[in-house]
């Protein structure tokens, strides 16, 4: 059994013990929780700049992803009008020249004058005209006089011949006198009707209705007849009460263009203003230059609203065939594949389709073949959009531009 004094050293011992391992079970603590706080903090520094890499992540995956805008094609009208230039000419133009030589005497009419057919436009003193006239008068007095006589002197040798009081050779020479007097009777007769026909042309008169566009003579002009130098035009007369106008029609519409057609014409000096004609000829021959085919555009001008020789604008109504699809130019991608236009399909896929052009509309284009109108086409793709691409529309499909 042991003794007290034994007893009292273990429980001595047993004290400095517990003193001993009390700071260590301490210090343990503090160590444990100043790790804890350490951590604390690291995950608390850590934890947000995660999740904003994975944010930015995210970010960058969506942001990669194209955001595009489609539109369905527009359905082309059943006919396409054209507009080309055309030079507006009377009806009827004709230059005026006197017919006879002479000086002018006296004109009725000046520019601008609206004329009827027959009315008098100027007259011409043909002294030397009138001289010939009077001339060939006297000669067919005289050639009907030898006329008269020659026929008296046959039927007398016809009688006497029934007697044999003259020989048949008179008879014959008398008869012959007697052809020749009328044929100069005849010729002479055609002689005064020429000459009565050249002064008839003293008078200038008006081919038809028509408006004086020039006049180029004056009183006491010398005056020399015949169309050709060194005549002078004495006027000019143009019909305006309907107009013709030509136009070069592109070869590529000429199929189309057919009498019958309506067209428009439009000029600068009167804006908003449109008149109404029909085509009504075409020259059934392409040009070599030009490579385009004249027609001709009738307009009424019973107003005389337009005048010959001006230009304008004619919209042409042509038969479109088949309706092409109508695309604004924006939405055409030109790479070395060709013309090529992008769509969406699946909801989320690129898919580039090789397209044909038809008409330029100036800010839109017709697409005759390679979509179909159920197609969603992408307005202003980027320039890196390649087949299969993964895209995001930004605004709902809708129908046209």
């Amino acid at each position: 059994m042991p003794d007290s004094g034994q007893i009292r050293r273990e429980e001595t011992a047993g004290a400095r013990q517990s003193s001993a391992a009390s700071p260590l079970k301490h210090g343990g603590l503090v160590l444990l929780f100043a790790l804890l706080i350490v951590a604390g903090i690291v995950i608390a520094g850590v934890l947000p700049r995660v999740k904003a890499r994975s944010a930015l992540k995210i970010a960058t995956n969506d942001l990669a992803i194209p955001t595009v805008s489609v539109a369905r094609p527009k359905l082309g009208a059943p006919q396409t009008e054209i507009v080309l230039p055309g030079n507006i000419q009377a009806f009827t133009d004709s230059p005026i020249y006197a017919r006879t030589n002479g000086y002018l005497k006296k004109w009725y009419v000046d520019i601008g004058a609206r004329v009827k057919a027959n009315q008098l436009l100027a007259e011409i003193e043909t002294p030397e005209v009138d001289q010939e006239l009077d001339q060939a008068r006297a000669d067919l007095n005289t050639a009907e006089a030898n006329f008269a006589l020659s026929k008296i002197t046959a039927d007398r040798y016809q009688d006497l011949l029934k007697t044999d009081s003259v020989s048949k050779q008179d008879v014959d020479n008398a008869n012959g006198d007697y052809a020749a007097k009328k044929a100069m009777v005849a010729a002479a007769q055609s002689n005064v009707k020429r000459l009565e026909e050249l002064q008839s042309f003293e008078k200038i008169y008006a081919p038809f209705d028509g408006v004086i566009t020039a006049r180029n003579t004056d009183i006491g002009h010398l005056i020399n007849s015949g169309a050709g130098a060194p005549a002078t035009e004495l006027f000019h007369i143009a019909a305006i009460q309907e107009l013709r106008v030509y136009v070069n029609v592109p070869q590529q519409y000429s199929p189309s263009a057919k009498p019958g057609l309506t067209a428009d014409l439009t000029l600068q000096e009167l804006p908003g203003r449109r008149f109404k004609g029909t085509l009504v000829r075409t020259a059934d021959a392409i040009d070599l230059a030009t490579r385009t085919l004249l027609v001709e555009v009738d307009v009424d001008n019973r107003t005389g609203e337009l005048l010959p020789g001006a230009y304008a604008e004619v919209h042409l109504k042509v038969p479109a065939g088949t309706p092409a699809l109508i695309l604004p130019v924006s939405a055409l991608i030109f790479r070395s594949e060709g013309l090529q236009v992008g769509t969406v399909v699946d909801g989320n896929k690129a898919a580039l389709k090789n397209v044909v052009l038809g008409h330029d509309l100036g800010n839109e284009v017709e697409v005759v073949s390679g979509l179909t109108p159920d197609d969603q086409v992408i307005v202003n793709p980027p320039d890196s959009l390649v087949p299969g691409e993964i895209v995001r529309i930004a605004t709902p499909d809708h129908s046209g531009f």
